[in-house]
C-alpha cells in the first residue's frame, strides 16, 4: 500500500540529531520560501542530498490555505537542526569551496 508521501516524516524523524540526553536537537529556522514556486522543495532536497534533515511549517494560517487552495498563502519556513544551521547556510549562498573550481 502507498504511504502517499508521509513516509518522510518519519525518516525526518530518525535522521534528526539528538542530544546526549537522547532528546531531538531544537530546530533552528533557515530560510522563508515563496508560496507560488517549488523554491521550498528544492532546497529541502538539496539540503537533503548532504544529509542534513529538514522540515518545513506553513506560518499563521498557511495549513488551512493549502487545504483549500492547496498552497500556503503565507508561504514555508524550511528550519533544521541547530548543529547544522551554519553549513546549510553555506549550501544556500551556492559559493564553491574549490579553489579549482573558482578559476
Amino acid at each position: 500500500m502507498q504511504s502517499w508521501g508521509f513516509h518522510k516524516y518519519g525518516q525526518t524523524y530518525d535522521a534528526w540529531p539528538r542530544t546526549p540526553e537522547g532528546e531531538t536537537e531544537e530546530p533552528a529556522f533557515l530560510v522563508h520560501c515563496s508560496p507560488l514556486d517549488m523554491e521550498a522543495e528544492m532546497l529541502q532536497s538539496m539540503l537533503e542530498a548532504y544529509g542534513i534533515p529538514t522540515f518545513q511549517q506553513l506560518p499563521g494560517a498557511g495549513a488551512f490555505g493549502k487545504v483549500i487552495l492547496g498552497m500556503s498563502g503565507n508561504g514555508i519556513d524550511i528550519y533544521v537542526p541547530q548543529s547544522r544551521l551554519a553549513e546549510a547556510q553555506e549550501l544556500l549562498k551556492g559559493e564553491p569551496v574549490d579553489d579549482e573550481l573558482q578559476e
